[in-house]
């Protein structure tokens, strides 16, 4: 008798340590951080004390990637919700060059209807026309139509890739005020007051903020020419400097301000549906861009994000709703050569005109005897011009190969159609070769037919004195890793250092909600976030 009741004794203390199957929530809480790297992420996370903090105290997986090569804003925000690789979501850049296009510049945005009349690639009406997949919204939408999807940002893409195109409620900063796409629901009522509020911070100048101790020794000039310099901006501005006020600690508290407004009203989580808010914060990428990301201003940056997500989950559990967040990035980011090469990065080093598409063309159209452009190139693809007669275009693209490879900021020059040729990688992303790298974001007809690759540090601005000092897009992990966070009230936490993918969060948050997803339709797989026997996957 007493063994038997010691054995029970036993059981019931092994059941009440395994860990719980966390609640089906409530309400699903996806946050993307902007170029918030897995290197950022590892380089503050000590100095975290809110929103941050308490995610860390989840399931934490510091080695997430963007795994594709193409690593950019768009791209990497139609990953997070979709459980696909770009190559499916077909969001295989910010903007890609179509020859067929009608406009003069043949630039496609990657969230535009460019079929509507006076569009362009700078002043294009919003779509999800691009967007080839469902979200998690759209798919908890189709299982139950009680379910509420609303997706906010500071920026139209974000919104859009992660909200899809079936929203409640989609709301992006357009650089003036808050809108959204047409034909969209009725604005909630927090919005109008929203709008106001801000309009009215906006109309009046802000002072210098405050530097925490823990940055001054970052506050350093770093002249970056022409009597320029970064690295001791305090993101004081002018009234109705909506620039600065976008590239700053304000603009994600304002889009945290407008989230938690539509929450609340809108009682997201409240009713019988599980209900879904995806939130696009993109102040550390335009930081990034305009000062660094080694700097006092992305200190002071992230500090501030971190007390406002804090406060975010204040407001969440004081509303009793049972949530789940799942936080990551788009992409990462690389800091300006000016300040790596005194930073022990001797290497890091601007593109120049060593690589230089339109002179190779040029040199080859020259050989071939063809007239007129040869090569046409956008970002890191290469196209031929689809002039060239086709008995040609294999000369054209095996001089245009050797030519591009002799350039001393040239790592590789990949072919299009053998990348395409390639079934998609089934290894860990973190041992990938550059062509399967290429192979995830790869879509014919949209991507180059030759891709660079550039060396490792060689930053794509070539001038840091006339706007951005420095930017992402690479095919190297300091644009490829991002963290990948999931907390939920009562969750054990533990950490995984093992590379997983963004594509892997649609799959996971649909486990914790009992919803099926087809595996054949996605690229992800489910992770598993509890730390004992049981599975949420299973």
């Amino acid at each position: 008798m007493i063994r038997r009741l010691a054995a029970l004794l036993s059981l019931g203390l092994l059941a009440a340590a395994a860990p719980a199957q966390p609640p089906r929530p409530k309400l699903i809480v996806v946050l993307s951080i902007d170029q918030f790297s897995a290197d950022l992420f590892a380089e503050y996370r000590q100095h975290f004390t809110g929103g941050f903090r308490r995610l860390s105290e989840g399931v934490v997986f510091p080695s997430g990637y963007q795994s594709h090569a193409a690593t950019e804003t768009c791209p990497g925000h139609s990953t997070i919700l979709t459980g696909s690789r770009p190559y499916r979501t077909g969001i295989v850049a910010n903007d890609w060059l179509d020859q067929n296009a009608a406009r003069e510049d043949k630039i496609i945005y990657c969230a535009e209807d460019e079929t509507l009349p006076g569009s362009s690639s700078r002043n294009y009406t919003v779509s999800a026309k691009h967007l080839l997949v469902p979200t998690l919204g759209e798919r908890m939408k189709a299982a139950d139509p009680a379910t509420r999807v609303v997706s906010v940002s500071t920026k139209d893409r974000a919104a859009v890739m992660m909200g899809g195109h079936k929203v409640d409620q989609l709301w992006w900063w357009n650089g003036n005020d808050y809108v959204t796409m047409a034909g969209q629901p009725p604005a909630d009522p927090a919005v109008a007051p929203f709008r106001a509020s801000l309009a009215a911070q906006l109309a009046k100048p802000r002072e210098a903020m405050p530097v925490p101790a823990m940055c001054q020794s970052r506050d350093r000039a770093i002249p970056i020419g022409g009597g320029k310099s970064v690295g001791t901006g305090h993101f004081a501005r002018e009234a109705g400097d909506a620039t600065r006020f976008r590239a700053s600690p304000e603009a994600d508290a304002a889009n945290l301000a407008l989230a938690w407004g539509l929450i609340d009203s809108m009682q997201l989580g409240r009713a019988q549906a599980t209900d879904i808010i995806a939130i696009g914060e993109s102040a550390t990428d335009y930081v990034g861009h305009t000062y660094g990301p080694q700097g006092v201003e992305m200190c002071i940056q992230l500090l501030a994000l971190d007390r406002e997500l804090g406060a975010l989950f204040d407001k969440l559990d004081r509303s009793g709703v049972d949530y789940v967040v799942a936080l990551t990035a788009d992409h990462g980011g690389l800091d300006l050569p000016e300040r790596s090469r005194i930073q022990a990065a001797p290497d890091a080093q601007r593109l120049d005109g060593r690589l230089d598409v339109k002179a190779v063309g040029e040199q080859i159209g020259r050989e071939v005897k063809v007239k007129g452009p040869v090569l046409l190139g956008q970002g890191a693809d290469v196209f031929v011009e689809r002039t060239v007669p086709k008995k040609r275009r294999a000369k054209v693209l095996q001089r245009a190969v050797a030519l591009l490879r002799q350039s001393p900021q040239v790592e590789d020059v990949l072919v299009g159609a053998d990348i395409a040729a390639m079934p998609q990688p089934t290894r860990p992303p973190e041992i990938w070769s550059l062509a399967e790298r290429a192979r995830a974001s790869y879509l014919p007809g949209r991507s180059g037919d030759l891709i660079i690759v550039t060396k490792e540090r060689v930053n794509p601005v070539t001038d840091p004195t006339r706007g951005y000092v420095t930017t992402h897009g690479s095919f190297w992990d300091y644009d490829r890793r991002v963290p990948m966070l999931f907390w939920w009230k009562g969750v054990q936490g533990f950490e995984q250092p093992l590379g997983v993918e963004t594509v892997d969060i649609l799959p996971t948050l649909a486990s914790l909600i009992g919803l099926a997803v087809p595996p054949a339709e996605i690229d992800g797989k489910c992770l598993d976030l509890l730390a004992g026997e049981e599975s949420n996957c299973r």
